[in-house]
């Protein structure tokens, strides 16, 4: 039983022991107005009431419902989210009626509209929404994984009835299958989407989720459809690039809770946020991910790094390489000329290969000549990613589409990667780390290392691969990605086509 049957079955029984109002002492009925949640064509952040959670364990033990949600009122908060959850969160209605009373205060005393107020819970049934209601929820959440669609019909008539809000939690495609059924025949006025980041099975993050989803959820409930990015973002980082992805609002959950005085800046961060080449680069990305699932496609996506010439760029992308890669370095063996890859690029269009495949430029330093010829070729479209080799401290371009590169050796090199990840990083290239070579050492990462990565985001592997290795490498850490080099050459920079026929072979005839 993983932890999300452990709750459920949890408040099945609390439920038959203590009614839908869990023991505790509500309202009659409602007391005060109702606060749109998440307005339509306003950008929002929902900032959460969260004593402990399920993976972390505690996290604001101590904290008063009331003053947090005149904090996060101060804040300039769109919405708070009150959990009421007592067993793993620590919650309870109490919390979700002091939080009312206190934003209402708060609202009083500064001539202003309260934030909009969310019941978040595990609900089960069309009852639990009528005592949030009585309780002052201007939303309640409801998790489409823990429920069935008829059930979640009548749920989300409930609350059309009441005049509050379903923030509709989705993740799975039966989930989307759900909501197809739930929008007609509940008014999408009435309806906002959220998908989470973390998975509540396991608990893992993947920034990615909520992304691949969205266009999806819209094609369902109607292009103006409000989704909301839900848990994962700790930093302004983070929040800015939750932002530029396009959603409507955004959940923050454990870093507003430990620091609601800080609350304001990452609110700012995502609320001031707009589109960049980054986040659109990243949501095509997200589309081929939602597409590989729902293709039921097994093998990872393929990089074919160290390219130098059209023939090795054509007989990789005609083999199904998702990525080609160029290294703009000066002391690589593999260094592209400039002047080579606008013949390459130009090559794949008239083959018919560059829509099927992404181009990415690697640098090792970001202040450099060659940097500055990979970020003119990102300009022009002979590029659609910049590889930070080990520099992505120093990257300053955020705006452009990139992702960062770790060489590991050791447990202090894992902690790298989850700086970078904290500050909003959707994907990290691991690679091999040999003396001072970033990379193409044709050197293994140690598998025990390898697999603590792959517990903690999602795997882009490089170091070593080849077609010797590739089925038992796949089918052991699963990885979303791999980039390959020296493992399909014949000598530095050019490619053996054999033996990047033999590796796609492979990688097709594989068991998973």
């Amino acid at each position: 039983m993983n932890i999300l049957d452990e709750i459920v079955a949890q408040r099945k029984k609390d439920i038959a022991e203590k009614s839908v109002t869990l023991g505790f002492q509500i309202p009659e009925k409602r007391t005060r107005g109702i606060t749109p949640f998440i307005p339509k064509g306003k950008k929002g952040v929902i900032l959460e009431i969260k004593r402990a959670s399920p993976s972390k364990g505690s996290i604001a033990p101590q904290l008063n419902a009331g003053e947090t949600a005149k904090a996060y009122s101060n804040a300039g908060t769109s919405a708070i989210s009150v959990l009421t959850e007592e067993h793993w969160f620590k919650g309870n209605l109490e919390d979700l009626q002091n939080a009312c009373r206190a934003v209402d205060e708060y609202a009083s005393a500064h001539r202003t509209t309260p934030p909009a107020i969310l019941r978040k819970d595990f609900l089960l049934s069309a009852e639990e929404i009528e005592v949030a209601y009585r309780c002052g929820a201007d939303a309640v959440l409801l998790i489409a994984r823990i429920l069935d669609t008829n059930t979640m019909i009548s749920m989300a008539k409930k609350c059309e009835e009441l005049g509050i809000t379903a923030l509709i939690e989705l993740r799975l495609e039966e989930d989307l299958q759900k909501l197809s059924e739930v929008v007609k025949v509940v008014n999408t006025d009435f309806i906002v989407c959220g998908v989470n980041a973390r998975d509540l099975k396991n608990f893992s993050i993947d920034l990615l989720t909520p992304a691949a989803l969205m266009q999806e959820i819209k094609a369902i409930a109607g292009e103006n459809a409000r989704v909301v990015f839900e848990s994962g973002i700790r930093t302004p980082e983070a929040a800015r690039f939750a932002g530029s992805l396009g959603f409507s609002a955004m959940l923050l959950g454990e870093a507003a809770a430990k620091n609601p005085s800080e609350a304001g800046t990452l609110v700012s961060a995502f609320t001031e946020s707009s589109e960049t080449e980054n986040a659109k680069a990243w949501n095509i990305y997200a589309q081929k991910l939602q597409t590989k699932r729902k293709t039921g496609r097994k093998t990872p996506f393929v990089k074919i790094c160290g390219l130098t010439n059209e023939k090795d760029a054509l007989k990789a992308a005609s083999l199904g390489a998702d990525f080609l890669g160029f290294i703009f370095w000066e002391k690589s063996p593999r260094k592209v000329n400039p002047t080579e890859l606008p013949k390459i690029v130009c090559a794949l269009k008239e083959a018919g290969l560059r829509e099927k495949v992404r181009l990415v430029g690697v640098i090792v330093d970001t202040d450099t000549s060659d940097a500055e010829n990979a970020y003119a070729a990102l300009k022009n479209g002979d590029l659609d990613f910049i590889q930070l080799h080990g520099c992505a401290a120093r990257f300053t371009k955020k705006e452009l589409p990139h992702y960062a590169v770790v060489n590991v050796s050791g447990e202090e090199d894992i902690e790298k990667i989850d700086e970078i990840r904290q500050r909003g990083e959707p994907r990290i290239l691991i690679d091999a780390k040999v003396g001072a070579m970033p990379g193409g050492t044709g050197e293994r990462i140690a598998d025990l290392l390898v697999e603590k990565v792959s517990q903690k985001t999602k795997l882009w592997l490089a170091g070593g691969i080849t077609q010797e290795n590739v089925s038992e490498i796949v089918a052991r850490f699963e990885p979303e990605l791999i980039d390959v080099a020296s493992g399909v050459e014949s000598e530095p920079g050019i490619k053996d086509h054999e033996k990047m026929e033999k590796l796609f072979q492979k990688l097709a005839s594989a068991h998973f």
